[in-house]
């Protein structure tokens, strides 16, 4: 089908793309027959809608104890039991949470969902979470990295942005929010990643230059977006193919540089109080460090949603600790409850309450939205969430709430997107104990001795249970694709689906 842009070109526009495209084709070595019937029909050939085999991701690294928000929407099922009420165990919502317990023979464990919880409509969960017992306890560090592994030479994140880089195209394959970028990312295949400081960085990535310079007239965005299209159909009539990943790489770079998406990827008015930040931010018992934390995460997940539905990255990966600005406030939750029994204070409720709410809006936005490269599917069903960090805080004191866990032990939420079984696997018990749990049969195990937390079997087995649903699980074949990164003791066949 022959492109209009090029059909009507006149004068010296058509002389020059005459002479570019007789070069290129001389270049690659295709003779002149071929030449001319490529340009006959220069709009080249259109890449077919085929849905890909990896799965998108973001994580939330809560490091220097930020991740302890984490627990006040899912807390461990004794802590929230309400007969514990008033041990001042740090919990704040007895009685108005809930158990949720799975159906027998599913695999799938007890969890216990907060009131604040995302992905919940009428007390059923429908974006299942899972508690992996995983890392060890690491208070404190900027870099978590104990939880972050899948086997001795592989992360967890760089596992799935390996795997995503198989099959996934992106102009800007993996996006690090702080310092994660340095050590977060290991592995065979793991791509490059874009370090940011900001969600107004995240969106600063795709704001092209050339859009609001060298082509800056509506008619030269057109005429380069031609050019480029009838330049790639060259490489298809020579029979030199490419894979398809790299074209769309190409494709997608040559529309960037006459287009800006900055817009599109900027934070509105409806998505500020959509993600509950209008509201925390009228807060009169919210900190201004509580306030900006939140604020600037909220901008993050923004921004990460609007690239995710473009198709402009697969990973983003966003560290908690660095957007709040005061440690105490919202990093390192030290002054959530008062010391009266765990009562929480309303400026940290009411954060928590934006918390909840920014989870849930990113994922409705994420539903209302296509895959960008499987049109039979809105985008949430494949995007994989995981948090982790240093330490989790206990759950067993709230007065001050201490870092230091019950058997310096640590956790990792997953939202698996039905490729990991949920619930929770081990647990810190009312009595302090910690229970693990055993990957080839995805039960709880004994409580385990201090300082012997399992990272080469439960650690790698949970990171590579997050590979397995990034890479869309499907049994042996996603076992398979997460083999070359997962060097654990056993099989971790008993959490996965």
């Amino acid at each position: 089908m022959v492109d209009y842009r090029l059909k009507d070109l006149r004068g010296p526009s058509r002389r020059n793309f005459l002479k570019w495209f007789g070069a290129a084709g001389a270049a690659i070595g295709l003779e002149r027959s071929k030449v001319l019937n490529c340009l006959i029909d220069s709009g080249g050939v259109a890449l077919a809608d085929s849905c890909s085999v990896a799965n998108r991701s973001v994580h939330l690294i809560g490091a220097n104890g930020s991740l302890a928000w984490f627990q006040l929407l899912w807390p461990h099922v004794q802590i929230a039991d309400p007969a514990n009420s008033g041990k001042g165990f740090a919990y704040h919502a007895y009685n108005q949470g809930f158990l949720y317990t799975p159906t027998a023979g599913t695999g799938n464990q007890p969890f216990y969902y907060g009131p604040q919880a995302p992905w919940v409509v009428n007390g059923v969960p429908t974006r299942p979470v899972t508690g992996f017992m995983a890392g060890k306890d690491e208070t404190h560090t900027p870099l978590p990295f104990s939880a972050n592994a899948a086997g001795v030479n592989s992360s967890m994140l760089g596992a799935c942005s390996a795997i995503q880089a198989q099959s996934l195209s992106a102009l800007v394959p993996t996006i690090a929010l702080g310092p994660m970028s340095a050590v977060g990312f290991t592995g065979a295949g793991a791509p490059a990643v874009a370090s940011v400081s900001s969600g107004a960085d995240i969106v600063g990535l795709f704001d092209s230059v050339s859009s609001t310079t060298a082509l800056a007239l509506q008619a030269d965005k057109d005429l380069y977006d031609a050019y480029y299209k009838a330049l790639l159909g060259l490489r298809y009539a020579a029979n030199l193919p490419t894979s398809s990943a790299q074209i769309a790489n190409a494709k997608s770079a040559a529309k960037l540089l006459g287009f800006n998406y900055g817009p599109q990827l900027t934070p509105n008015a409806a998505d500020t109080a959509r993600y509950g930040l209008d509201a925390l931010n009228a807060s009169a018992n919210a900190s201004a460090p509580q306030k900006a934390g939140f604020t600037a995460l909220g901008m993050a997940l923004i921004a990460t949603a609007k690239a995710l539905s473009i198709g402009l990255t697969n990973c983003v990966v966003m560290d908690m600790s660095p957007l709040g600005s005061n440690e105490t406030q919202f990093a390192d939750p030290h002054v959530a409850f008062s010391n009266t029994g765990g009562t929480i204070t309303a400026g940290h409720l009411d954060s928590v309450i934006a918390f909840g709410a920014m989870l849930d809006a990113f994922y409705a936005d994420l539903a209302a939205v296509p895959d960008p490269v499987c049109s039979g599917k809105t985008l949430d069903k494949s995007v994989v969430f995981t948090a982790h960090g240093d330490t989790p805080k206990t759950p067993l004191v709230s007065s001050a709430w201490p870092d230091a866990t019950p058997e310096a032990s640590n956790w990792m939420y997953v939202m698996g997107n039905g490729y990991i079984k949920s619930g929770w696997f081990g647990g810190v018990n009312a009595d302090g104990s910690v229970t693990t749990f055993d990957p080839v049969m995805g039960v709880p195990a004994t409580p385990i001795p201090i300082g012997s937390q399992d990272i080469s079997v439960r650690t790698y087995a949970a990171g590579a249970a997050v590979a397995y649903a990034v890479a869309q699980g499907g049994g042996t074949t996603g076992i398979n694709t997460v083999a070359p990164f997962y060097t654990g003791n056993t099989p971790y066949t008993g959490i996965i689906n």
